[in-house]
């Protein structure tokens, strides 16, 4: 099989390598440089790391299945999580997710049909005090109005 990975993937990966007593252990961060160049870890791509990785593909495919930030289906440029646990839910991230499938036209684990936004929910994405929140990509949206997401949505590309 032709590896599928950039150069600059592969060099991540090997640096990746050095970091961790086992080479299972440099699963995930090898994923998320790949998924970050393909846009979503298919098949080819769990192949692929695999193969840098030595190990057998149903390795990498374990991982990627059980962490829910790897999009084993294709997603849209701007993949949108919504925290939907207790705190959230009590600060109101019902009315945020209703905001985001009203103004996307989609529901949650679809994608628009252009392909720029995919809506998720999410169990919980670690920030609490910042409530209602979100993730679009690696990055925060916190203390949210609906008011305040389609800021957020118009700005981005």
């Amino acid at each position: 099989m032709s590896n599928i990975l950039s150069d600059a993937v592969r060099t991540k990966i090997a640096k990746e390598l050095g970091k961790y007593p086992t080479k299972q252990a440099a699963v995930k961060s090898s994923l998320r440089y790949a998924q970050d160049e393909h846009g979503w870890v298919s098949d080819d791509v769990v192949k692929a790391v695999a193969q840098e990785l030595e190990l057998e593909p149903i390795q990498v495919y374990e991982v990627a299945t059980f962490y829910d930030f790897f999009e084993v289906e294709p997603a849209g440029r701007h993949n949108i999580r919504v925290c939907t646990n207790v705190t959230c839910m009590l600060c109101g991230s019902d009315d945020i997710v209703a905001r985001l499938q009203k103004r996307l036209g989609v529901g949650l684990g679809e994608t628009t049909p252009d392909g720029k936004f995919t809506l998720r929910e999410a169990e919980c994405l670690a920030a609490c005090g910042g409530a209602p929140m979100m993730m679009i990509g690696d990055e925060f949206y916190e203390n949210l109005t609906p008011e305040r997401v389609d800021r957020i949505i118009e700005e981005l590309d």
